[in-house]
């Protein structure tokens, strides 16, 4: 799944949890009314489900729009609870978040006793 979003355009989370039996239309139609974005813009538009252990990815090639879904076996997303209705993620933050690991924790420093 990460290679598919090898392309330059942005990672924009949706926030607030969707219902993952909506399709390509229903998902375009969040991005548009919801978000205010152009499903055709070239931006990655990534849902997740209530329980937090299934993601959508909505993406626009230029040719076509891919929907894919990933599902966790064990654990949960690690999503942001934001006053915001989109969050935007980094490469790597979404390299992170495919693997099922905290992507906040990133830029996290480490703890003072294990500083050289």
């Amino acid at each position: 799944m990460s290679e598919l979003i090898a392309h330059g355009g942005q990672i924009r989370m949706m926030v607030e949890p969707v219902d993952m039996r909506r399709g390509i239309d229903g998902l375009s139609m969040i991005v548009q009314q919801s978000l205010g974005y152009s499903p055709c813009s070239g931006s990655a538009f990534v849902f997740c489900n209530r329980a937090g252990n299934r993601i959508k990815v909505l993406l626009w090639d230029g040719t076509g729009v891919w929907l894919c879904q990933r599902r966790l076996h064990q654990g949960r997303f690690v999503w942001p609870k934001l006053e915001d209705r989109c969050f935007e993620l980094t490469r790597v933050q979404w390299e992170w978040l495919t693997a099922g690991v905290d992507w906040r924790r990133l830029s996290a420093l480490p703890p003072a006793h294990l500083q050289v």
